[in-house]
Formats: C-alpha cells, structure tokens, sequence
C-alpha cells in the first residue's frame, strides 16, 4: 500500500511551535563554515570528502534548494553560489518565512554572540519569540564576575528567577558536562558552598567551564523550585550531540529517579532530541505524567529515513506528550528542514495509519496538532 504524504490529510500548514531553538548566523558563510553547522562535529569531513555526503545534505539540496529559485537537488557548488547571491539577510528570512512556524522558544545559552538575538530572530521569522534560560550560562556567567562561593546558592536562584520570570522554560546541558548517571538527589548547601570554592579556585582566567557534579545538581534543584513556582517545564538535552558528549551516558532512562522525584515536586521535564534513546525517552513519557520529549535534530540529521525514527518513536508514547522541535542552529536551512522534514514524516506516518484503517483522518489531524504545537502550549506559558 502507498504509505501516503503530509499532503493526504492536510498537514504541509500545520502549525508548529519550535520549542527547542537556537538563533542563526547574520555573516556570510564560506563553504567550510556552512559545512560546519551541518555537522554535529567539531572538525572538518576527511580529505576528499564533504558533509553534503550525508542524509543531511541530500536533505539541504531536496528541500531547501527550491527556496533560492534552484531545483531540487541542485548541486551543491550551485546550492552555495546562490545563497553567497541572495546574501545571508535574504536567505535567513526566506528559509524562516517558508517553515512556516507559530513561535519559537530559543536557547539563548550557547554561543550567542555570533548568533542573531531574539528580537531578530522574531522580526526574521514574523512571529513571537521567547526565552529558554540555560542553567549552566547563568551559573559560568556568576563564576566569571567572581561571585564568592559562600553567597553562591542564593546568586544562583536570584539570578535564575530573574532570566526565569521573562522565559518560557529552563534548560541544562548535564548530559554533556557528567553525563546521566549521577546521583539525583539535591546537594546540601555545605556541599554546594564547598564545591563552588573548588571550582572558582580552578576557574583563573580563562572562561569557567562548570562540569562539577554537585553543582549540576544544585543548578537541577534549584531551577526545578524556580520550574514549579513559575509552572514551566525543565529541558534536558540527551542523545544526539556534540563529540564533547559520552552518548551512553546521555540515555534518559538513567534518569529514572530524578524524573520521579521532579514529578513528585510538580515539575514537568522535556527530553531534548533522544536518538537512538527516542524508544527509551518514549517509555518514560508513557510511564510518568510529568515527562515529554521530541526528536528535535535527528530528523534532520536523518534524512530521507526520518520517517522511520518518528514511527519509533510514536510506538508506545501518549500522543499528548511528544513535541516538536529543530534544534536549528546557526543556518537558517535547519528551521526549514526540521519544518517540512517533521510534516512531511508525521503527515505520510499518518496518512498510512488511516489506509490501515487504524485512525480516522480527524484522528490524524488531532495527533498531528498536540504534537506539532497543543502539547507544547499546554506545558509552557506561552500564550495561545
């Protein structure tokens, strides 16, 4: 049977609230910078190799080829030459304005001085746009101005409330700095105390680096009370990620007792990405009330088989606890692919379903609607 397209039951406008994004790049991009931001990696592809040698780059050259007036699949040479013509200004806003999306939620956390802000971000995109306060920037951002470890914790959750009264939610990037499996219990202050004077002594003049387990904790707990008061939900980053990352470490199931302690305290968590622990972060939504997750950048990453990943992960999960993200970052084009790849996937999962006579087409269209945008407005205050 024709597993059928987003087309079938109307999903190629379905409105998608990007919960998990970054801004873009405002410069122009040589080719070896573009490649970069295509790559989860630090380092070039190896000589005589490109990484539109990847799913990925099929992925660029099918979809977003068309928005700069190319064919599909153009090569990609001719793909680079005309986004250098059209200048990044242009390419940015067409690959935003042709997502099309509803809002977005931007982690403003990592190397946003080379990115556009928020502001620019919303006026490029022509839609609302609001914060995601990573934990581990305002705990390095207090290191660097030299807070004394004895006033720490107080500064930590000033601070954090502050950033988190304007946000939409709070995030940390734990999974990178120890990994998961980490004892989920919060620190005692003396702990803290003495851990933030260990790491301030280390810190010197280079830029602080926080990867203290107790200190992570302490920035969990601490933006977890904050998550709680304010009835925003706490992203956590795992799977798929940089190579700084130690992926067996980053399986959400290694957070079992942390997810049950923070359902216990009333505070919602948001698996970021997964891959290939999308089966695991899926159970964990099917078994705890306060767990969500999305597939964020793997999508992209996979390309003309990402209509497999999602079908995984749709397996045992409520429909009401899947979300839907890019996680672009730094291109613009990683809006557009996360957009269409998303739809497009979903839509043909979908569309099958009802040939199977397995759902109904208005049932397709309401399961499409929470995950792209309903579930996401129901956990985050954000306005409708």
């Amino acid at each position: 049977m024709d597993p059928g397209t987003a087309d079938d039951i109307g999903l190629l406008d379905l409105p998608l609230l990007d919960h998990h994004c970054h801004g873009v790049v405002a410069a122009p991009l040589e080719r070896a910078s573009f490649e970069h931001l295509i790559n989860e990696g630090f380092d070039p592809p190896p000589p005589g190799t490109t990484h539109f040698e990847a799913p990925i780059g099929l992925a660029v050259r099918r979809w977003c080829a068309p928005v700069l007036d190319l064919d599909p699949l153009a090569p990609p040479d001719t793909y680079l030459a005309r986004r250098d013509e059209l200048g990044p200004e242009e390419v940015n806003r067409r690959m935003l304005r042709a997502s099309p999306l509803d809002s977005l939620l931007i982690d403003s956390g990592y190397r946003s001085d080379e990115l556009l802000d928020l502001p620019q971000m919303g006026a490029l995109a022509g839609v609302p746009v609001r914060e995601i306060v990573r934990i581990e920037a305002v705990a390095e951002a207090l290191a660097e101005v030299g807070i004394e470890a004895a006033v720490y914790p107080a500064a930590l959750e000033e601070t954090l409330a502050t950033r988190a009264a304007g946000a939409a939610g709070l995030k940390t990037i734990v999974a990178y700095r120890a990994g998961f499996d980490f004892d989920p219990a919060s620190p005692s202050r003396a702990e803290v105390v003495e851990a933030a004077g260990a790491w301030h002594r280390t810190t010197g003049d280079g830029r602080p680096r926080l990867t203290d387990p107790v200190l992570l904790r302490h920035g969990i707990w601490t933006a977890a009370t904050i998550a709680r008061e304010l009835r925003m939900p706490i992203q956590l980053h795992s799977g798929l990620g940089d190579p700084d990352l130690r992926i067996h470490r980053a399986n959400p199931a290694l957070l079992t007792d942390l997810v049950r302690s923070l359902g216990d305290l009333g505070v919602d968590v948001v698996f970021l990405h997964c891959y290939p622990y999308h089966r695991e972060a899926a159970y964990l939504a099917a078994v705890f009330p306060n767990v969500y997750f999305d597939i964020g950048s793997a999508i992209n990453y996979a390309g003309p088989s990402a209509r497999r990943l999602m079908a995984e992960a749709l397996e045992v999960a409520p429909f009401t606890k899947q979300l839907y993200s890019s996680d672009a970052f730094g291109v613009s084009e990683l809006y557009l692919l996360g957009a269409r790849l998303f739809r497009d996937v979903l839509g043909g999962i979908l569309a099958g379903w009802i040939g199977d006579g397995a759902c109904t087409t208005t049932d397709a269209r309401k399961i499409a609607a929470l995950i792209g945008r309903d579930n996401a407005l129901r956990i985050y205050p954000v306005e409708r």
